[in-house]
């Protein structure tokens, strides 16, 4: 009981931790500065959308400047190391939750197990005269297993939701940082072929 014990401290704090973490981001998301952002972007104003975006906290708006800053160089790369920053720091813990979920119900099994094996070594030295030692004994061992399985379902659930939240934001970003990336490539050509889509004499 005291792994148990130990493993549903760390579910609830894990979970706890996530959730304000995912409240904190969703209270930073603004998606009229984003599309704001595009916008200036689509009329090649970069710095311009730069300055506008450069105190926001939010996290798609972050990828985005990140490109704007680079496009000289590697917009997409950019985008893309940003991005993969943030899914970082989204997916934080949840594989100490994935474990949790794997782990609980196997150490309440194996409490289960070397329980019943207690309770009929209890039986072989007591004979069948008093079986209520051995059934007490086996209704005390099923409890590990009620109890990891308490702890595995609830963080099963809250694991499920916040890997949604990640792959949710995930596309979210990618859906923005693909349409910075076109409309740097077409500025990029009109640049080069001109504004009239022909190359200057």
């Amino acid at each position: 009981m005291i792994p148990l014990l130990i493993c549903s401290l760390f579910a609830v704090a894990f979970i706890v931790e996530r959730f304000v973490f995912w409240v904190r981001l969703k209270r930073f998301r603004d998606k009229k500065l984003v599309s704001r952002i595009l916008d200036l972007c689509d009329e090649g104003k970069f710095e311009e959308a730069y300055e506008v975006g450069k105190k926001s906290k939010d996290f798609v708006v972050y990828v985005l400047l990140n490109g704007i800053a680079h496009r000289a160089y590697s917009m997409e790369g950019a985008m893309e190391a940003a991005s993969e920053r943030i899914i970082k720091e989204m997916s934080k813990n949840l594989m100490i939750l994935d474990t949790l979920v794997t782990l609980s119900p196997l150490l309440g099994i194996f409490g289960t197990v070397t329980g019943i094996i207690f309770s009929f070594n209890m039986l072989g030295k007591m004979g069948i005269e008093r079986p209520q030692v051995v059934s007490l004994g086996i209704a005390q061992a099923l409890i590990t297993t009620a109890f990891g399985l308490a702890i595995a379902m609830p963080t099963l659930i809250f694991y499920n939701y916040f890997v949604s939240r990640v792959n949710s934001a995930a596309k979210e970003i990618e859906k923005n940082a693909n349409i910075l990336s076109l409309i740097g490539e077409r500025r990029s050509f009109e640049t080069t072929e001109g504004h009239d889509g022909r190359t200057p004499s």
